[in-house]
């Protein structure tokens, strides 16, 4: 779903990181094509929707592959570019922005003719760092793959990166989650971003899903695909549904990745989310004999020590589990929810981590926490971050909403805890000074569609619940829902079998071979001495 203020959401776990035109035809062509104005560029426009006709047409203009943070092999054999796209299709006078682009060839001498377009989680997740990933997982075994950075994002221009808020996110790891003065930081820290991309001239109302969908509707006549697969994985399964509701023209089948369901997706429904996987890791360990041993009250634990950290916090020094100097961290309940709830803490850890806690042990969280004082500055993009947040999900909740939202899933923890939606701290005050309009209407809105679908979900998944999977399911008339047990956010690098299902879902959309997922179980949990 979301990257938050704190440590990212949407980020992925990183590497221990009917004939059919085919893409590389058109890639190999895109030097003629770059040359020619592309009309039709929008795909069909549905009932409802923003007309596009007064907007100019997009237009791919071939160029070098980005320079990656860090390299990307895949990258050396693949054909770049940027997508040229009207900022705002409703005004004809609108800004032209670039996203880059990159075709990364099928690993198969003979690949079909249909290629996957990714779209990548955060929002305001770099695309091109999950690459490798993908690659890794064989998502271009038998077709190539196209990556565009979505609008706002690291390699596009304008990049609404916020160091701002990078290095606001830095410094309150040595503050109470839910302290005024985290508060003022991290508000103050938006409210400068803000007025600083507003001042560039960049229209922060347009970035939201509706234009990054047609961005991508653009991109696939722009390269001359006919007809393409869609691979995405958290907001990029939000963005996806959206573009499949929008632009269904030229999509053969959509592959929906830890789900976050664009007629759901808000402040309290986070709650939620983050108590069913919870409740799925704890069972988990209910469930296997060597935990429950060891571990039998793991759930009362976990409240106990939100509420032990929440009135009286502690101080301490701690260096992260990656490497660099220590430094000061409070952990309080608000913070021990949200590593949890953020993965700061593998699930497999977590009993064992927990129980450490209640034995004068924070050292696991404190690290985790540390983690978060050395963010990638300028890597996220919370400029489309926030703006689809404050857009399309904090609106219409009130704060007592989020906090019953709280309240009915972890009973017990205090309301200083549940004030604030899980990964999304403070932002309904964010929000106001965000100040970009209400999407509501145009965006929570469920997608109905018979295209073939297929739909992943972790059960440990805390930041989007595993049963929506399900739920959206259930209006894709064509779609085969899958539970990867014992796995959390982002299922596809993380599961062999998931990425065998994936495979077969793009070879037979309407018949995925889903059989490995019978004998899957959750990897044992780690077992600390006594």
């Amino acid at each position: 779903m979301a990257h938050h203020r704190i440590s990212p959401r949407g980020t992925p776990p990183k590497r221990l990181k009917d004939p059919h035109s085919t893409v590389s035809t058109a890639v190999n062509t895109v030097a003629v094509a770059a040359l020619v104005l592309l009309a039709g560029a929008g795909g069909a426009t549905p009932a409802g929707a923003t007309s596009r006709a007064a907007a100019p047409a997009a237009r791919f203009v071939p160029g070098p592959c980005p320079a990656t943070p860090e390299a990307v092999a895949a990258l050396d054999g693949a054909k770049c570019g940027f997508l040229e796209v009207p900022e705002n299709r409703s005004r004809p006078s609108a800004r032209t922005i670039r996203l880059a682009v990159a075709v990364i060839p099928a690993a198969s001498p003979k690949p079909a003719q249909d290629p996957i377009v990714y779209m990548a989680g955060g929002p305001g997740g770099d695309a091109f760092d999950d690459i490798s990933l993908l690659v890794d997982a064989g998502v271009n075994r038998d077709r190539d793959l196209i990556v565009m950075a979505q609008r706002g994002n690291l390699h596009s221009q304008p990049n609404l990166a916020c160091p701002e808020i990078d290095r606001a996110s830095a410094r309150a790891v040595g503050l109470r989650y839910d302290d005024p003065s985290a508060r003022r930081l991290l508000v103050g820290a938006a409210k400068q971003c803000r007025d600083r991309l507003a001042a560039d001239g960049t229209d922060l109302g347009a970035y939201n899903t509706g234009e990054n969908a047609a961005d991508f509707a653009d991109l696939r006549t722009a390269l001359g695909v006919r007809q393409w697969n869609v691979y995405s994985y958290s907001y990029g399964s939000d963005l996806a549904l959206t573009y499949l509701r929008e632009h269904p023209r030229g999509i053969r089948s959509v592959a929906l990745d830890s789900v976050t369901p664009p007629q759901a997706v808000n402040l309290p429904w986070t709650w939620s989310s983050a108590r069913e996987g919870v409740d799925a890791v704890l069972g988990a360990c209910r469930a296997e004999p060597r935990c429950q041993g060891r571990y039998p009250d793991v759930a009362r634990t976990l409240t106990e020590q939100v509420r032990k950290l929440e009135a009286h916090p502690l101080t301490l020094h701690a260096a992260p589990p990656s490497g660099g100097k220590p430094v000061k961290v409070v952990l309080d309940g608000g913070a021990l929810v949200n590593l949890i709830v953020g993965n700061g803490v593998r699930p497999a850890d977590l009993p064992a981590a927990l129980d450490e806690l209640a034995r004068g042990n924070p050292q696991r969280f404190a690290r985790a926490r540390a983690a978060d004082a050395y963010p990638a500055v300028g890597r996220t993009a919370h400029g489309l971050t926030e703006s689809v947040a404050c857009g399309e999900w904090a609106p219409g909740y009130t704060q007592s909403q989020v906090l019953d939202a709280g309240r009915e899933a972890f009973p017990g923890m205090p309301d200083t805890v549940l004030a604030q939606a899980p990964q999304l701290p403070f932002q309904r005050e964010v929000c106001r000074v965000w100040n970009v309009p209400d999407r509501t209407a145009a965006q929570r809105v469920a997608t109905v569609s018979a295209v073939p679908a297929l739909v992943l979900s972790g059960t440990f998944d805390t930041k989007t619940g595993a049963s929506w999977g399900a739920r959206t399911a259930r209006d894709l008339s064509r779609s085969t829902a899958v539970r990867i047990p014992g796995v959390g956010h982002f299922v596809v690098p993380q599961s062999p079998c998931a990425q065998t299902v994936l495979a077969s879902f793009f070879a037979r959309p309407t018949a995925p071979d889903t059989g490995c997922v019978a004998g899957l179980a959750p990897k044992p949990f780690t077992i600390a001495p006594k």
